[in-house]
């Protein structure tokens, strides 16, 4: 079972890699500056749904440091770890009331990433004013969220019923 978990974490990790490198080569034009689809949050929702909280957890966490040093710098990975593990802790809460969809989850999940984002960039710059901007962001977060919530729910549906067959065998 320990080499089957080695295995999951880190075909989840590579993709969540994937889908940044890809994200970081070919970007979609946002109507703001710092708006991003967010497609490694894609593992991060079926990985809610899929692995646990502790994997899921972990692939971010490991994803998000490998990221910073691969494609940005110390900051952008501090930024990182701050939308993160904000959209993380959100949508964690959100699942265990069970008042949330996937789509709702991954909805709150993407705003959640930008306002972890803001409140870093608040404190670090100690610059107040900078707050103005999350509602333009919130919608962004709404809209990619969104997105990443529909891929998410399919995604988690057929797994789910890729494993259901995988134990009738």
């Amino acid at each position: 079972m320990k080499t089957q978990n080695i295995a999951k974490y880190g075909m989840l990790i590579a993709l969540a890699f994937i889908f940044s490198y890809i994200e970081a080569m070919i970007p979609v034009p946002m109507p703001a500056p710092g708006m991003k689809l967010g497609l490694a949050n894609l593992v991060s929702v079926v990985g809610l749904y899929t692995v646990g909280v502790l994997g899921t957890v972990g692939v971010a966490l490991i994803r998000i440091v490998l990221v910073g040093f691969t494609f940005g710098n110390a900051f952008s990975m501090w930024y990182g770890l701050a939308g993160g593990i904000t959209s993380l802790v959100l949508m964690l809460l959100c699942k265990r009331t069970g008042w949330f969809s996937i789509l709702g989850v991954s909805v709150v999940g993407g705003i959640g990433h930008n306002l972890g984002q803001l409140l870093f960039a608040s404190w670090t710059l100690n610059q107040k004013d900078i707050m103005y901007y999350f509602p333009v962001l919130a919608i962004g977060g709404l809209a990619a969220g969104a997105v990443i919530g529909i891929l998410g729910g399919l995604v988690t549906e057929r797994i789910k019923k890729g494993i259901g067959r995988i134990k009738k065998s």
